[in-house]
């Protein structure tokens, strides 16, 4: 599905590699100008560069979405220099698979930082814009594991980090929709990255065959969504937590 995202102006966590930047490409393949947001400043830099050369408009910025204020320079710098950010993509995030006895509260504030503080501070940083444009879209990067509690797909610490983005986007979604801003999340299963890859063969097999579609998704499985649900297409729906996973919570 092609929509037209001309004038808009994108901000995507995480997008250095994997599910970011295949969103970032996908929403700048459609018309948005794209702020492509890393910890890894170096590598933002690199994927700027890969869109710049697909004919996308794009700036990088290194960013630590644990940092509040480096979330509060990381948007600002946004707005100065696009003058707003239409589309926030919360993707950046981290996996942790330690079950909970073994988890140190290290451990746990660092995963709690990066999967629910991260999405928290981006949100507050640029929903008072989109606020007083009356437009926004939101799109929060969760996990199935934040509705199974985890499992093969991550542990405790994961799976209650990314049961948070679901409670967070809902409750977010009440407080913007009548400003116009609507906000979703999308709950991916097994995806093909380099976060996944962690999964040793016999547990990713396991997830495969509770998988009715046969196969692991792909990151343009997951950009696919994000985009739908950051176009004027999906201006009806908020509040929403989209499985994009094969099958696998169909019950």
């Amino acid at each position: 599905m092609r929509v037209d995202l001309r004038g808009r102006v994108a901000l995507v966590t995480g997008a250095a590699r994997g599910i970011g930047f295949a969103i970032a490409e996908r929403l700048g393949a459609n018309g948005a100008r794209v702020v492509v947001a890393d910890l890894n400043a170096a590598q933002a830099e690199a994927a700027r560069d890969r869109l710049v050369a697909a004919g996308i408009e794009a700036m990088a910025l290194g960013a630590d979405v644990s940092d509040e204020r480096d979330v509060a320079e990381m948007v600002g710098c946004a707005e100065r220099s696009y003058g707003a950010v239409d589309i926030l993509v919360n993707n950046a995030g981290m996996v942790s698979t330690t079950q909970v006895t073994d988890t140190t509260s290290a451990d746990w504030r660092r995963v709690m930082a990066v999967n629910l503080d991260g999405v928290f501070y981006c949100i507050r940083a640029a929903l008072p814009g989109m606020v007083a444009r009356g437009y926004g879209r939101i799109v929060n990067i969760s996990s199935v594991a934040g509705k199974r509690g985890g499992g093969l797909l991550g542990g405790s610490c994961y799976a209650a980090s990314k049961g948070g983005v679901i409670a967070l986007t809902k409750g977010v979604a009440r407080e913007a929709g009548p400003f116009g801003v609507t906000v979703n999340a999308i709950t991916p299963a097994l995806i093909d990255t380099e976060m996944t890859s962690i999964l040793p063969p016999a547990g990713r097999a396991r997830v495969l065959a509770d998988m009715p579609v046969g196969r692991a998704g792909t990151p343009a499985d997951i950009a696919a969504a994000a985009c739908f649900l950051a176009s004027d297409a999906a201006a009806f729906i908020t509040g929403e937590i989209m499985d994009v996973d094969g099958g696998f919570m169909r019950d």
